[in-house]
């Protein structure tokens, strides 16, 4: 495999599919996506966690190429979500989290198939999981692999989503980047990606920063924990 585009957030999941990518493509770009969102925490860890990978990882360094960050905030203008506006992260009435995001992976799977036919591109990688996640339904595997055909009979050319987190639970995605680059890219997931969603880089947990308290850094202490009792 030669050539793939990484769905960059920022966050643990995409800095591991990111170091999975690495290990098997020679060539690989990231894409990053401005949406709105209520903090600009996991957009400012990028550059940082990019040039970590540069610079701490020479067997990639080579291999990592362009980075790009695209306006989505379309996202922004419908609003509703605890991601994009004030609104309390909670359960909501139609048994989705308020953070859902209605069809975000849906664009931003869109958004980067498009650059990918500017760039040659067919193989995106993205950090979609349904074993340990929220509830988002734009994370199912057969929501990836349905936009997947949707986007291949679009553009008339193969796209392929390779979500290599898709069946891991958390403490399986720390296990994950342990193997991929060792305690040095496990140390570099805690210190520098962001997951929380109210973006807190003030409090440090031996998982990582975050608020300690919102689902994302619950189900990441939690992922945390069980990695290390294993």
């Amino acid at each position: 495999m030669t050539f793939a585009l990484v769905l960059f957030s920022g966050g643990q999941d995409s800095t591991t599919c990111l170091a999975w990518a690495l290990e098997r493509f020679a060539r690989v770009e990231t894409v990053g996506f401005d949406y709105g969102q209520r903090h600009i925490a996991e957009i400012a860890a990028r550059p940082g966690i990019l040039s970590a990978l540069r610079d701490r990882f020479p067997q990639w360094a080579g291999r990592l190429g362009d980075d790009f960050v695209l306006p989505l905030d379309v996202l922004k203008a419908i609003g509703g979500s605890a991601l994009t506006d004030s609104v309390k992260i909670e359960m909501g009435t139609n048994g989705l989290p308020t953070t859902f995001v209605p069809a975000r992976n849906v664009l931003f799977l869109s958004a980067a198939a498009a650059l990918g036919y500017r760039r040659d591109c067919r193989d995106l990688v993205g950090g979609m999981c349904e074993t340990d996640y929220s509830g988002y339904p734009d994370c199912r595997d057969e929501t990836v692999k349905s936009v997947a055909h949707s986007l291949t009979l679009a553009l008339d050319r193969s796209v392929v989503v390779h979500t290599p987190l898709m069946w891991l639970d958390k403490a399986a995605t720390w296990r994950l980047a342990e193997e991929l680059g060792g305690a040095p890219l496990v140390d570099l997931i805690v210190e520098q990606t962001v997951t929380c969603y109210e973006g807190d880089r003030a409090h440090r947990h031996a998982w990582g920063y975050g608020c300690g308290v919102c689902p994302a850094c619950d189900l990441r202490a939690r992922g945390y924990a069980k990695y290390r009792a294993a």
